[in-house]
């Protein structure tokens, strides 16, 4: 059976895990940097970096250690490459070399984004390609369908926020703090979405695209204004992102009407808002398709997926050289068409 050690440092989770290609999880560690980067309300890449550079030894070590095993019984070593702050990314990446240097093992390079995307094929043996996958974290907000490993091809994309950083700095106007989103989700359980008016925007367009820029600035405004509880605006937010991922999402699906889809997908850090997974439930329903979305455990950065990755492309007979580059920028679909006005997010 194979067995894939992953690694992952692309933002501020540092974590290492042992995965099989039957897919079991047999060890994970995951060291958080929230503390770090409360004060500052938001992640800072430099003391991300050395937090990684702190932790990441240790880590591996905890992981093989819980699991039995040593690096000579592993098969081969998976490890995010991109996209990400290009200093963690850097040191998981030389890491991951270093321990296949010496071991012999084959390097894996990993796209963070197609570790997001394969997670639910981790938990659901059942989860066949073609699926339209819905990709929400703090950095990327994009529709995909994903034929196959490597094999993505985007349906939409934001042309500003990605709805995680509209969340975390919507969260950061009404003062909830670091990390924003979880905080936002739990005021709005307690708010009234219909009592601010926000804008819905390009909900009702042709294009399929997101954009969540002017959301983010209304809620600014809102809670300016003083004429509206944290915990309404918290609410009427989230109510309108998710009429617009409703939208954008329906939308996709019409686009790929003649493909024979195994499911409507969602992953990423926001995929863990029970709010967003019930509407999205309701969609994928009313077209007749198996709803998916990761265990809550897999939607937020972890290495777990990373080695999932590992394990399809392993199965491939895919690796790759030890002077492979870390990269902060990697798009899952490097063939779609740019996108007016996203600029590098695309």
């Amino acid at each position: 059976m194979t067995t894939v050690l992953g690694i992952e440092s692309s933002c501020d989770e540092t974590a290492a895990a042992l995965v099989t290609g039957d897919r079991r999880i047999l060890a994970q560690h995951i060291a958080s940097q929230d503390e770090a980067h409360r004060p500052f309300g938001g992640v800072v890449p430099e003391i991300a970096a050395r937090a990684h550079a702190e932790r990441l030894a240790p880590l591996i070590e905890a992981t093989l250690a819980d699991a039995g095993m040593t690096l000579d019984e592993v098969d081969a070593i998976a490890a995010t490459a991109g996209p990400g702050l290009i200093g963690g990314v850097m040191v998981g990446l030389v890491t991951g070399k270093a321990l296949a240097m010496a071991s012999g093992k084959p390097l894996i390079a990993i796209n963070h984004l197609e570790g997001h995307a394969l997670s639910p094929r981790l938990a659901d043996p059942d989860l066949a390609y073609p699926y339209l996958l819905l990709l929400v974290s703090g950095g990327h907000c994009q529709i995909l369908l994903v034929e196959g490993v490597g094999q993505f091809r985007r349906l939409a994309t934001t042309i500003d926020d990605a709805l995680g950083e509209a969340f975390d700095k919507s969260a950061k106007v009404l003062g909830l703090g670091y990390p924003g989103g979880p905080a936002l989700e739990r005021l709005a359980a307690s708010g009234d979405p219909r009592k601010v008016p926000l804008p819905r925007p390009l909900k009702g367009s042709a294009e399929p695209h997101f954009s969540f820029a002017g959301l983010k600035s209304a809620v600014l405004r809102a809670h300016q204004s003083g004429e509206h509880a944290d915990a309404d605006i918290a609410a009427s937010f989230q109510a309108a992102a998710i009429e617009c991922i409703i939208d954008r999402t329906r939308k996709a699906l019409k686009a790929v009407s003649g493909v024979p889809l195994n499911g409507l997908v969602v992953a990423g850090g926001v995929a863990a808002n029970t709010a967003i997974r019930t509407a999205l439930e309701g969609l994928a329903a009313q077209h007749g398709l198996p709803f998916i979305a990761p265990p809550m455990k897999l939607c937020t950065d972890n290495a777990a997926m990373i080695g999932w990755a590992g394990v399809e492309r392993f199965a491939l007979g895919q690796s790759d050289p030890l002077d492979v580059s870390a990269r902060p920028r990697w798009p899952l679909d490097p063939d779609a068409a740019a996108v007016r006005g996203a600029g590098v997010k695309a």
